[in-house]
């Protein structure tokens, strides 16, 4: 039984061949990916391919052919994305083996998001609003929908089911992250904004194209059904407040291209604080596949003490910012 650890060159360089019936140069190079595998194939030709194969158990089927289906959407909408390669019959997911499938790139060089000028943030705004628009054509199905007590509780559900520590923290922490969800769903209760969105809009997901001054976005992993606000928080040099320049100018984008709901950057905090659950969740999954830890104590007493610590802290910026 071929394993999804035991992935290595040849059996990534056998299936490159097999799918895009060309031949491979003896060249592959794999790339930094926590959670699934991605390599880097030299074609004979002197094109490159990024093929990424998904971690079995992490995303059905379904739910990685409607993170397809959105980028194919943005794709047709001109959205600046790399789309997945489509094989002859329209497949664009491939299986390796038994339960373990991949998709292929046509490989882009870019550089890493940089600071903007005013202009930078406004074009930004521009793409992160058509990006939403194209969203606004199908709700998913099998994909999260970014809500307090939807993912979020899965997310805690997850911490306390795969990590261990003492009862004393682990109900502490069940406990403040019960009650905080507790008090920040009522915001969440108007999806009428919900769309399709990136999900995990950060700077290391956005790319600059040598000779353009354009940005295109990458990685649709995270994919969800979520407000717009999500795709905008985790890009500002610090919280809405002491941002207030590059809100103005990134909103003064978005809305010449799509309407924004101005009362959701009052959920941003609480985002953030589903954020803190997100990657705790994402750090515990990384430990119960593979066994490789985000911190040298992930896990132990004093990790425990300190995430809880962050978690309080966060649910009291919470109550002074909204009094919920």
């Amino acid at each position: 039984m071929n394993r999804f650890e035991d992935l290595g060159p040849d059996r990534v360089m056998d299936l490159m061949e097999d799918v895009l019936g060309v031949a491979v140069e003896p060249i592959c190079r794999p790339l930094t990916s926590y959670i699934n595998r991605v390599y880097e194939v030299l074609l004979e030709n002197g094109d490159a391919v990024v093929v990424k194969f998904y971690r079995p158990g992490r995303w059905t089927l379904d739910a990685l052919g409607e993170e397809h289906a959105f980028v194919f959407h943005l794709q047709e909408a001109d959205v600046p994305v790399v789309a997945p390669i489509i094989d002859e019959d329209g497949n664009s997911l491939f299986e390796e083996s038994d339960d373990i499938w991949c998709a292929i790139y046509p490989r882009k060089r870019g550089r890493p998001f940089e600071d903007l000028d005013d202009a930078g943030w406004q074009e930004l705004g521009r793409t992160l609003a058509r990006m939403h628009l194209a969203g606004d054509k199908a709700v998913p199905q099998h994909r999260l929908t970014w809500h307090p007590q939807e993912a979020s509780q899965l997310h805690l559900d997850f911490i306390l089911d795969h990590l261990d520590g003492t009862p004393d923290f682990r109900d502490r922490f069940e406990d403040t992250a019960s009650e905080l969800l507790d008090a920040i769903s009522p915001l969440f209760e108007d999806d009428s904004v919900y769309t399709r969105i990136h999900g995990d809009m950060h700077a290391a997901n956005l790319m600059s194209r040598p000779g353009s001054n354009g940005i295109f976005l990458i990685d649709f992993d995270d994919m969800a059904f979520g407000p717009p606000v999500q795709d905008m928080w985790m890009l500002l040099p610090d919280v809405v407040d002491k941002s207030e320049r590059e809100v103005e100018h990134l909103l003064y984008g978005y809305r010449q291209m799509r309407e924004f709901a101005s009362e959701t950057l009052r959920w941003v905090e609480p985002l953030r604080a589903m954020r803190f659950l997100h990657f705790t969740a994402w750090c515990a999954q990384q430990q119960a596949d593979n066994n490789r830890r985000r911190e040298q104590d992930f896990g132990s007493q004093t990790w425990w003490q300190r995430e809880l610590a962050s978690l309080i802290d966060q649910r009291e910026r919470i109550r002074e910012t909204l009094g919920v």
